[in-house]
């Protein structure tokens, strides 16, 4: 489910701003993503496979034989090597740098499929004539021309491709609710309401409209609905808080000093800030322009995300997740078999619990107790052996024999793997909340909710026992802060260790 269906489900009360201040410093981001550095690698590889593969075709070689000629200096007859891999390394440098500055490597969302198609062709195309310049002014007459063709061909062709796959999946993954930006628009003019409209017609930007925020515009001709505004600028940030927000677009003209202010707060929370070109004087002067569909934006800060650390951890959860669900296949099967032979009911408990920014998913898990285990919850409150939201009671009466077996050595957990091979959840991070969890939750507590849940977390492994509600959060909250791969790993490893010594709930 999408993101909306979180509020509709949870109604988390907005408390007091002084909350607001406990939420961690981001440093302003002034280098290249991650991201991008991550496509130039891509790129400069497909640049050397393709240029391999034409000269191992075109000269009958094979690899052996290659590699020997290579390592004598000699692979074309005439022209050492070394020159060879100086007129490919120029060809490289100068595709990505072309590529840099026609702006291939900004957000995708940005751009359309055509656009991006036209520049990556152009790109190819001047970084080819580039090299062929370079072989006219070294007089390289043995260097077949057909290879510098062909591999500029080649290139093309697989930049291309990659380039409209990875637009293909970003635009099923918006369809699903993933990798979206919840956008909060500061203004309710006439250019506010047409920017909604742009973000909600055009899918391929990957932006949610939230809500308005009223900035005292008289005047405007444009009333808006109770539900449109959602806050004032006042209240700018606990919004951008309560609605998980990743941009906050200026629409409307405001006092003097108050952009400042809110790009101040919005270096502090991690939050993008774009306004329309044309106002704020001096603040957004060496800012370059992008644009939104069709709206020019100025973007005044980027928050920094460790692009490159989150697409190895979902690596990790991939591999890891494959693995060990091909591992444990039979363990899966057996344990199965065994819950439907114990007592009545499915074999998988699947409840709705709440992701990252407030994303609602179905959760899997092997059925550790009775049927009926949700309508007797009301009757047992009063044996709760937790504080705060939390719900735990030590002899449940709830749950089956089989069960208390498979929770002391986790092994109802075992299906949740397949939400971390979906994307849902993770392998390491805080442990997935249901949604009666989040209703009491404090603004601030929402922080749990900046990242995917996890099979296992630091609290799975330092604190399962404690019924502090305070230290559930507090070491969420540490892991979020300090996560790392590294730290990731650890908690793997601890968490195998829980899992032997049966000390699971």
């Amino acid at each position: 489910m999408a993101t909306s269906d979180f509020w509709q489900r949870v109604s988390a009360s907005v408390s007091s701003p002084q909350e607001w201040g406990d939420a961690p410093v981001t440093a302003p981001s002034g280098h290249m993503q991650g991201s991008a550095k991550v496509w130039m690698v891509v790129d400069g590889t497909t640049i050397l496979i393709s240029a391999v593969l034409v000269m191992l075709y075109e000269l009958h070689s094979g690899s052996l034989t290659a590699a020997k000629q290579f390592w004598l200096g000699m692979l074309i007859q005439g022209r050492s090597t070394g020159i060879m891999l100086a007129l490919l390394l120029g060809f490289a440098v100068s595709l990505i740098f072309t590529s840099r500055r026609l702006q291939l490597y900004t957000p995708t969302r940005i751009s359309s499929i055509l656009h991006e198609q036209k520049l990556s062709v152009q790109a190819c195309l001047t970084s080819g004539l580039l090299l062929t310049g370079a072989l006219y002014l070294i007089h390289a007459e043995v260097v077949p021309r057909v290879i510098v063709l062909v591999t500029v061909a080649i290139v093309t062709i697989l930049l291309s491709l990659r380039r409209l796959f990875y637009r293909v999946l970003l635009y099923r993954n918006f369809e699903r609710g993933v990798g979206v930006r919840n956008v909060l628009i500061v203004g309710s003019g006439p250019v506010a309401h047409a920017l909604r409209h742009h973000v909600e017609s055009i899918h391929h930007l990957g932006y949610v409209f939230k809500g308005f925020i009223d900035c005292s515009d008289p005047g405007s001709g444009y009333l808006s609905t109770s539900g449109d505004v959602v806050g004032t600028l006042d209240t700018l940030f606990l919004q951008a808080r309560r609605y998980f927000v990743d941009e906050i677009f200026f629409t409307s003209p405001c006092e003097r000093g108050v952009i400042a202010n809110v790009l101040h707060q919005a270096r502090l929370s991690g939050v993008d800030l774009r306004v329309v070109p044309d106002m704020y004087d001096g603040v957004a002067w060496e800012n370059p322009i992008e644009y939104v569909g069709q709206f020019p934006t100025i973007p005044l800060h980027r928050g920094h995300v460790p692009e490159i650390g989150l697409i190895l951890k979902r690596l990790l959860d991939v591999t890891l997740s494959s693995l060990i669900l091909a591992v444990i296949s039979p363990v899966l099967l057996a344990v199965a078999i065994a819950v439907k032979l114990d007592s009545p009911g499915p074999v998988l408990y699947i409840s709705e619990r709440i992701g990252m920014k407030g994303r609602v998913f179905r959760c899997f898990k092997f059925r550790t107790m009775v049927q009926d285990a949700e309508k007797r919850r009301a009757d047992l409150m009063h044996l709760n052996e937790r504080d705060g939201v939390l719900f735990k009671i030590t002899d449940d009466p709830r749950i089956t024999r089989l069960g208390r077996l498979l929770r002391r050595y986790s092994l109802d957990e075992l299906p949740q793997f397949f939400n971390a091979l979906r994307g849902d959840m993770s392998i390491v991070g805080p442990r997935p909340p249901i949604a009666n969890e989040v209703r009491e939750y404090k603004l601030s507590h929402l922080r749990r909710l900046d990242v995917k849940p996890g099979i296992t977390g630091l609290w799975q492994v330092q604190a399962r026992q404690d019924p502090s509600f305070d230290s559930y959060v507090s070491l969420d909250v540490t892991y979020i802060d300090t996560w790392s791969l590294w730290l990731d790993l650890k908690i793997i490893l601890c968490t195998i260790g829980v899992i032997f010594a049966g000390t699971g709930s």
